[in-house]
C-alpha cells in the first residue's frame, strides 16, 4: 500500500523565552518525520517574529538553527496552507499541515493556531481555546477548580494587586511559597520562596515574564508525576503510563537548567514508582483534564503527588505542546508504552489532517 507523500511545515523558534528550547524539540522531532511519507519545510521563526525558511539539521544536530539572511515568508489567509516568499521570486509551496513545535506565548497560546486556522491548515496540536486556556495557568486552573479538579491553591496577582510576603502566606496557610509567570513555561521565570526578601525577588523575576503571576502554595516533598495524553484520528484520547522527575537536591525544584542545561539535573524515571490504583486515578484524572481544558492532539498533564497524604493528587498544569528534545518526558512515555516517536508523529498529523477534514465538511454542509 502507498501512502500520499505530505508536506509538513516544521515550526520552530518564536518570540518567547522558550526560544532555545523549541530549537532543541524540533530537531528531535525533524528526525522523528518520516523521510519515506513527508517532505519537510522547516520554518523559522526570529525572536522578532519573522517567519524565515529553516535548513535541515545534521543527523545528530542538537538544535535546529535559523539561518541569518534566509528568505522571509508568510502564510496568508485563505490560501489553503501556500507559503509565500516575500523577495526572490520563488514559486509558494502547498504545505499540507503544519507542526508547530513552539512553546510559550506567540506559539503555543493560540496565537500560531489562529493564524494557521486563517490560512486553512491543518495542524498538530489543540485549537485556538485549549491552547489558549491551558497557556494561561489562572484561567486553567479556575477551570480545573470548577470541574471539581484538585489543584494546589493559589493567588492571582498583577501589578495592580501585588501583595506582600506576609498577605500572601496568611491567605496561602503556609510560609513555604513559589511564584511562577502565568503564561510561561519550562519553568522560566519559576521560583520558591520561604521570606520576605525571596518573595520580593520572586515576584519581580515573574512580572519580568508576564504581567499576571501566580503565587502557589507549596507540597512539602511533593512527587513530581507526568502523564502524555494521546488523541489519534479515531477514538477516545489514551493516558500513556507515568513518569516521575527526581530533581537533584543542588536544584532543589525542577528548575530550567536541571531541565535543560545540566545533564545530571535531574533523574527521569519511567514507569513512575506508585501503585496500581494509585496511577490509575492520576491517569484517569489526565484524561478528564484534558477534556476540561478542551485539549486536542496532545498534552502532557503534570501532577504533585503529596506522600504525606494519599489523598494529595494535584493537577499542576497541562502542557499543550510539550517539549520533544531527546530527554524530554512526553515521547520518552509513549516510547515506554511502545509507540516509537515516528509512529508518534504518524498519529498527531493523522489527527490534524482528519480534524480539518471534519471542519471542511461542517462548512460544506
Amino acid at each position: 500500500m502507498t501512502h500520499m507523500r505530505r508536506t509538513v511545515g516544521l515550526l520552530f523558534g518564536g518570540c518567547s523565552a522558550e526560544h532555545d528550547v523549541s530549537r532543541m524539540s524540533a530537531a528531535n522531532v525533524l528526525r522523528a518525520l518520516d523521510p519515506a511519507k513527508y517532505d519537510i519545510v522547516p520554518i523559522g521563526i526570529r525572536r522578532d517574529g519573522r517567519w524565515v525558511l529553516g535548513n535541515s539539521a545534521a543527523p545528530d544536530a542538537k538544535s535546529l538553527e535559523i539561518p541569518s539572511g534566509a528568505p522571509e515568508v508568510v502564510l496568508p489567509p485563505g490560501r489553503n496552507g501556500e507559503l509565500v516568499a516575500l523577495s526572490g521570486g520563488s514559486a509558494p509551496v502547498h504545505l499540507d499541515v503544519a507542526v508547530p513545535v513552539l512553546h510559550g506565548p506567540n506559539g503555543e497560546d493560540g496565537s500560531v493556531q489562529g493564524l494557521l486556522e486563517l490560512a486553512n491548515l491543518a495542524y498538530v496540536g489543540s485549537g485556538i481555546t485549549g491552547s489558549a486556556a491551558c497557556m494561561d495557568k489562572d484561567v486553567a486552573k479556575r477551570l480545573l477548580r470548577d470541574a471539581g479538579l484538585p489543584i494546589v491553591p493559589f493567588l492571582t496577582l498583577t501589578h495592580r494587586d501585588r501583595v506582600d510576603y506576609e498577605a500572601a502566606a496568611e491567605a496561602l496557610g503556609t510560609t513555604d511559597l513559589f511564584v511562577k509567570p502565568a503564561n510561561m513555561g519550562s519553568s522560566v521565570g519559576v521560583s520558591p520562596a520561604r521570606s520576605a526578601e525571596d518573595f520580593a525577588r520572586a515576584c519581580d523575576l515573574a512580572f519580568s515574564h508576564d504581567a499576571k503571576i501566580l503565587v502557589e502554595r507549596s507540597v512539602s516533598g511533593a512527587r513530581e508525576i507526568e502523564c502524555s495524553v494521546l488523541e489519534k484520528a479515531s477514538g477516545a484520547p489514551r493516558a500513556s503510563p507515568l513518569g516521575e522527575i527526581a530533581p537533584a537536591q543542588s536544584h532543589g525544584f525542577y528548575s530550567y537548567v536541571a531541565k535543560y542545561e545540566d545533564a545530571a539535573g535531574a533523574d527521569l524515571r519511567i514507569p513512575a514508582a506508585l501503585d496500581a490504583a494509585l496511577s490509575d486515578r492520576i491517569r484517569d484524572l489526565a484524561l478528564t483534564a484534558f477534556r476540561v481544558l478542551g485539549c486536542e492532539g496532545l498534552a502532557r498533564v503534570d501532577f504533585f503527588v503529596d506522600p504525606a497524604d494519599p489523598e494529595g493528587i494535584y493537577i499542576n498544569e497541562i502542557n499543550t505542546l510539550p517539549g520533544f528534545t531527546a530527554i524530554s518526558m512526553y515521547p520518552k512515555l509513549w516510547e515506554a508504552a511502545g509507540l516509537s516517536q515516528r509512529a508518534l508523529m504518524d498519529a498527531l498529523i493523522g489527527h490534524a489532517l482528519s480534524r480539518r477534514d471534519r471542519a471542511e465538511a461542517l462548512r460544506a454542509a
